[in-house]
């Protein structure tokens, strides 16, 4: 999805100028901030590991500021129903659960994620939505594991 924004009066509130470097901005759905991203940089690239709903650990390099559904998509990874909704907050099927100590580094929840989650199936305290979650610098060598199976709430809204 591109969208144009004028960035001007965004940086200028902000204590911050433009230097000439071309500049893009980034939106995540129902996520309240813009990430702003500069043309010229590619992005870091972060190892990350993905256990799918059959134990089969599989290892990728993903660019910082992707999201995890984006990485799911692009990198093809087997991972059945995954992102059915292709990361419109409309279903659970992207639920990943990640460990502990990167669980409580990541950036608070969106209500609406919060509500989609609680849908899901196979619920943990550490259960995020992989469509609303960023790949950071940080998070290199993380490992997320998939739940057994995915539950698709557009299929029970249907009449």
């Amino acid at each position: 999805m591109a969208l144009r924004v004028c960035l001007r009066p965004l940086l200028s509130a902000n204590g911050l100028r433009l230097t000439g470097e071309p500049i893009s901005v980034r939106l995540r759905p129902f996520s309240k901030l813009p990430k702003l991203c500069s043309s010229s940089s590619s992005g870091c690239k972060v190892l990350l590991h993905f256990v799918n709903q059959s134990g089969m650990k599989t290892s990728v390099s993903a660019t910082e500021g992707e999201s995890l559904l984006e990485v799911v998509v692009n990198k093809n990874l087997q991972i059945n129903g995954f992102g059915a909704c292709e990361g419109t907050l409309a279903c659970s099927t992207c639920h990943l659960i990640f460990e502990d100590g990167v669980y409580e580094k990541m950036e608070p929840m969106a209500d609406e994620e919060m509500d989609m989650l609680d849908l899901a199936y196979g619920l943990t305290k550490l259960s995020r939505l992989g469509c609303q979650v960023t790949v950071e610098r940080w998070m290199d060598g993380m490992t997320v594991r998939v739940p057994q199976a995915v539950t698709d709430q557009r299929e029970k809204q249907e009449i």
